[in-house]
């Protein structure tokens, strides 16, 4: 059985555990470093992302998320979640978990009353996607190997490195689980290989 948890220190935890369950898969609230060691992928939430480093740095989650990172399982970031996974943030010097070869500006599309929804083209996911878009983050540049997903007014939303997966908008606030489905397959495909 894979067993995926979701960062629950903040934003929207209970939507995404509801999503993998959907999935078929073990969802686990995960409110405690320890619980890491468990997983078999991991989904950081949108939420706050200063808000998130705060809580993060608190109750000292960062080495053992940099850790899971390096440990090749893969991690699934959304809205806040996508900023904690960039190497590289506008205006800031130092990213958070730093592990996707992207850049990202914070709250690129507006404030909370700019939030709104598109119908979204994803590579390998959805011909047309219900994307609610709150205070978004967008990739700014991707490097060479990361694999764009997806674009909406040719700006980035959506992108692959390697075993992380990053989108602007929060899948987790529809009842559209197929973004969830493909961070599924990508976390099986993960547990196979270190199997063989």
């Amino acid at each position: 059985m894979i067993k995926i948890g979701v960062l629950a220190l903040q934003g929207a935890v209970r939507e995404h555990i509801r999503s993998l369950e959907a999935c078929g898969v073990e969802a686990v609230v995960v409110k405690r470093k320890e619980e890491l060691q468990d997983l078999d992928g991991l989904i950081l939430p949108g939420g706050e992302s200063t808000a998130m480093r705060r809580l993060i740095d608190k109750y000292d989650f960062m080495d053992a998320l940099k850790e899971f990172a390096h440990s090749g399982k893969p991690m699934f970031g959304t809205c806040a979640g996508l900023i904690l996974l960039a190497k590289q943030l506008v205006g800031y010097n130092e990213p958070h978990i730093g592990v996707m070869d992207i850049q990202v500006e914070r709250n690129s599309f507006g404030r909370q009353v700019d939030s709104f929804e598109a119908d979204l083209a994803i590579k390998d996911v959805a011909e047309t996607f219900p994307a609610v878009f709150i205070r978004a983050p967008h990739i700014v540049e991707a490097g060479e190997d990361v694999e764009i997903l997806c674009k909406h007014n040719d700006r980035i939303v959506a992108a692959r490195d390697r075993q992380f997966l990053g989108c602007s908008f929060h899948p987790e606030l529809t009842d559209d689980h197929r973004i969830t489905a493909y961070f599924v397959e990508m976390v099986k495909e993960a547990k196979q290989k270190q199997l063989v």
